[in-house]
């Protein structure tokens, strides 16, 4: 179950019973951790219990005529505890409480009778201002591909993007979110630590021991690899922000493979990111697949992110770009020509495409470009295909000016 990490405090059990139900209804938050009483001193047990459950949140409940052990609560939680948000509830109508409460260290103070709705707001806007902390920050881009239907080819687009990028447009870190890790077979690297041990590792998380995480690659590639094993990964949204607001400060691009997942964790990166690559062919089964993944990505704001890759391109009379969009609801944003065997054989070799000279690995530095805005118009990585005798000039030529996808 994802959503925000909430912690409870109060000096009242029925008190404590109430703010768990208010923050079950939200659907936004999940308990972690509840308390009858408050902390006492830094050592308090509550305190290591707390950051141990990875709470984002602790809710402090505020009766104002004992307000004084609700105040001094939040000081010693402001002073003993890591990234995490307080907030308070309280009577509305005592304003030295709210003022306490808020010099205290307090980010929220909430109506103490309230329902619902005032603190699903409060953990929705909670979890935009992580977001908006690392899309506005000004450092590197985030690009995320994500395949529409398991098979369609996101790994590879990611990898070989991501070493066209960091060969043309400076330093770029790959993050393999894949529940496989298949990203390393086609690198052809042996991690011996990468995602699970950063994620493990935040609360004391610095550019040093991110370093150490990482995995030198061909062409000064980054890595940080995927799973060793199958597992299931919980992190939650402060956490992933917490990674990404790293990684930012040391690359000038991250580019995330989702490969198939279609969880919450896709979602909350497609969030964190500034653009997403849906990876899709043009089958009825993939097209109808993409439909659905574009309806799912609607329900969290990412609608006007995500831009259709459309892989193993092959031109079909009568089926356009427009027929495409009505069919997924989604926007062309480049097409891939077809290079099945060599793109298996390079997998099987660890031998990226990239790294061969061909019109599959012209499109993706072409895609690459067009990713950063280096190009002045968008770009369609397909090359011409007029003639067998003019093929090596124009696909010199699509390196400087390729046309734009769907014209």
């Amino acid at each position: 179950m994802h959503g925000v990490a909430v912690a409870l405090l109060a000096e009242d059990r029925d008190r404590l019973a109430i703010l768990q139900q208010r923050v079950e209804a939200t659907g936004s938050g999940r308990v972690v951790f509840s308390h009858n009483g408050f902390p006492s001193s830094t050592t308090d047990s509550i305190l290591r219990q707390i950051q141990d459950l990875r709470a984002e949140i602790v809710l402090v409940d505020v009766d104002s005529t004992r307000a004084t052990r609700a105040v001094q609560t939040i000081e010693l939680l402001k002073a003993s505890t890591n990234d995490v948000s307080i907030f308070a509830l309280g009577a509305m109508d005592h304003a030295p409480t709210i003022v306490s409460v808020m010099r205290a260290g307090a980010c929220e103070f909430l109506d103490r009778s309230g329902d619902a709705a005032a603190l699903q707001e409060a953990f929705v806007h909670f979890a935009s201002q992580k977001v908006r902390s690392i899309n506005s920050a000004g450092r590197a881009r985030v690009l995320t591909f994500v395949n529409a239907k398991g098979g369609c080819g996101a790994t590879t687009l990611a990898v070989n993007t991501a070493l066209a990028l960091q060969q043309d447009h400076g330093p770029t870190v790959l993050v393999d979110f894949g529940q496989l890790g298949h990203a390393a077979l086609h690198l052809n690297v042996r991690p011996v630590f990468g995602l699970a041990d950063a994620l493990a590792n935040l609360h004391r998380m610095d550019t040093a021991l991110l370093k150490g995480f990482i995995t030198p690659c061909r062409h000064e590639l980054h890595l940080l690899a995927g799973l060793s094993q199958v597992t299931m990964l919980a992190p939650t949204t402060s956490e992933l922000a917490r990674l990404f607001d790293v990684l930012v400060t040391q690359y000038k691009h991250v580019v995330v493979d989702c490969s198939s997942r279609s969880d919450e964790i896709t979602r909350m990166l497609c969030d964190l990111s500034h653009q997403v690559l849906m990876v899709a062919q043009t089958d009825v089964v993939t097209l109808w697949s993409a439909a659905r993944m574009q309806s799912w990505f609607d329900q969290s704001g990412a609608r006007e992110k995500i831009g259709l890759v459309i892989n193993r391109y092959k031109k079909i009379a009568g089926f356009t770009d427009e027929d495409v969009k009505r069919a997924t609801q989604c926007n062309v944003y480049w097409r891939v020509p077809n290079s099945y065997y060599p793109v298996a054989s390079g997998i099987d070799r660890g031998e990226p495409i990239l790294l061969q000279d061909n019109d599959l690995s012209r499109s993706i530095r072409a895609l690459a470009t067009r990713l950063v805005g280096d190009a002045g118009d968008s770009q369609s990585g397909l090359a011409t295909t007029e003639k067998a005798s003019s093929r090596r000039k124009a696909a010199a030529r699509l390196l400087i000016s390729p046309m734009r996808a769907g014209e």
